[in-house]
């Protein structure tokens, strides 16, 4: 066992209880629970962003995927990267403008539905459910490498921790959390990938002609083939990556934890130069790890490939740079799934409980200790969910979660913005299809199946042939939104849309006030 890696385990575990504990100092009503009280600042906004993003999966999962599969790491990176585009141009000020606390408040400013509200809620909580599975995988798999501590354990024992931070600390503490990490996260990765350069002579154009004989893959590595074979299941990967962020609650609800519209579009583009400096260093660091530790040393510490970064570090760095790296990948996991538990407990006690059992009358205290129910049974799911992964790549997992968000939430999120003729019709079977469409497909895919007994969970041939199911689902999500609406206005005639508020809706959603608000100016 190392006792410098289990010293800055327990100091960065300490850091981030002192955080939590001044934090709740400051959480006492549920508006600071749920979002911080709106006060943060584009840069701290922007820092919280990229904490979030860079993830087990971003940090640990793509230098592992770069690593074993060479040029298919690529299509894991750019499009979540190229995602923040659709965040920035499409929704970002929209959501800000007639958002609360939670995606539900901003649908149902249009659509004042129970029914709306409940299966909005409903699509948050299992989305963030799918993509605390892949921070959990990477918890398990890290602490087997480092503590030597069983992986069933480790999932239980990092669900413990983070639920400490949400019960106690809420958005605040997640939210400063997620800042310091990030600083912490880019300097290791910084310093990480200076010694990496420096070990190969800072050649960024030679080391792609070193990695033609680096590999069992040869020449192939610097290829598109090796993970994803088909051309359809890149693109199908790629599309759910690129419109995924703009669905995904626990991004979207860092909207809400800004002033006004405006600081939340600066916050994004905080978080594109964060993350565009963060994913080259990860390219490099991929290649790195894949030249100097090895294919067959990577997947004897993880067949996935998640425990490359680690590994790189130890080698090149030794035990000092080896323990803080994995410290901070110990952060990163902690505040990221505290800030996904956070997101699916916020829409279980505002939406759920508040808004449709107590029809919004619901006291501060009664929700904040519903949201503190809640955070524990979500966290006890993912645990149960996350013990039979340990075998997936934690990006990929990640990817799924994306590809859910951008099937069901992105489809009712743009539609209710942007087209009049919208209704609840629409908004509850587009996103109910989104949903469950993506899930089935999942479930039919070679994730799930194989021919070769013990490969996956089940053996026998994939019915759906793609392993990433976004480019049938994303536009079976609009198809269905666009049908319910026509069925829906067939149903009601003009009723509905005569009574509908879009007017209202779209001079808010771009000036941050309603009609009434603007007349009387």
């Amino acid at each position: 066992m190392n006792w410098t890696v289990i010293i800055l385990f327990a100091l960065m575990s300490i850091g981030t209880l002192f955080i939590t504990y001044f934090a709740s100092k400051k959480t006492k009503t549920a508006g600071s629970f749920y979002t911080a009280g709106g006060g943060l600042t584009a840069r701290q906004n922007g820092l919280a962003l990229a904490g979030d993003f860079m993830s087990a999966s971003t940090f640990l999962g793509l230098i592992g995927a770069f690593s074993l599969t060479g040029y298919d790491g690529f299509f894991l990176m750019y499009g979540a990267l190229v995602s923040f585009l659709v965040v920035l141009f499409l929704v970002a000020e929209p959501l800000r403008n007639l958002g609360k606390y939670t995606l539900a408040d901003m649908v149902t400013t249009r659509f004042k539905y129970k029914q709306v509200r409940g299966v909005t809620a409903f699509n948050t909580l299992v989305i963030s459910v799918m993509y605390m599975l892949g921070q959990l995988v990477a918890a398990g798999a890290l602490f087997k490498l480092l503590l030597d501590i069983p992986y069933n354990i480790s999932v239980i024992i990092v669900g413990i921790v983070m639920l400490v931070f949400v019960l106690f600390g809420g958005m605040t503490a997640t939210s400063w959390v997620q800042i310091i990490k990030a600083i912490l996260l880019i300097g290791g990765v910084f310093i990480l990938f200076m010694i990496v350069m420096w070990k190969l002579n800072f050649s960024f154009i030679g080391i792609f002609t070193d990695m033609k004989t680096a590999t069992p893959m040869g020449a192939d590595y610097l290829k598109a083939g090796i993970k994803y074979a088909s051309g359809w299941d890149a693109a199908s990967l790629s599309l759910g990556l690129i419109l995924g962020t703009a669905g995904l609650p626990h991004i979207l609800i860092r909207f809400l934890t800004v002033p006004n519209a405006r600081v939340a579009r600066k916050s994004v583009v905080w978080v594109m130069w964060i993350m565009g400096a963060f994913h080259i260093m990860v390219i490099f660091l991929g290649f790195g790890a894949a030249k100097l530790v090895g294919t067959s040393n990577i997947m004897a510490a993880n067949p996935a490939g998640n425990m490359a970064a680690p590994l790189l570090a130890q080698l090149v760095g030794g035990d000092i740079l080896f323990a803080f790296i994995a410290a901070v990948s110990f952060a990163t996991i902690l505040a990221v799934v505290a800030g996904i538990v956070l997101t699916g407990a916020t829409a279980f006690s505002h939406d759920f409980y508040n808004e449709i059992l107590k029809d919004g009358k619901a006291t501060e205290k009664q929700q904040m200790t519903m949201a503190r129910w809640a955070s524990v049974g979500v966290t006890a799911l993912a645990i149960v969910l996350s013990l039979g992964l340990q075998e997936f790549n934690v990006a990929f997992l990640a990817s799924i979660a994306f590809t859910l968000a951008a099937s069901s939430n992105l489809p009712v999120i743009l539609l209710t913005i942007y087209w009049k003729k919208f209704n609840k019709t629409g908004a509850i079977v587009g996103m109910m299809t989104g949903l469950i469409g993506t899930l089935l497909l999942v479930f039919l895919s070679p994730n799930v199946w194989n021919p070769v007994p013990g490969a996956t969970i089940m053996t026998g041939d994939p019915i759906f042939p793609l392993n990433s199911p976004g480019i049938v689902s994303i536009p079976l999500g609009f198809l269905a939104c666009y049908l319910g609406a026509l069925f829906g206005n067939r149903r009601t005639g003009l009723k509905t849309v005569t009574k509908d508020n879009y007017n209202e809706i779209l001079v808010k959603s771009n000036t941050g006030h309603d009609v009434k608000g603007v007349l009387g100016h």
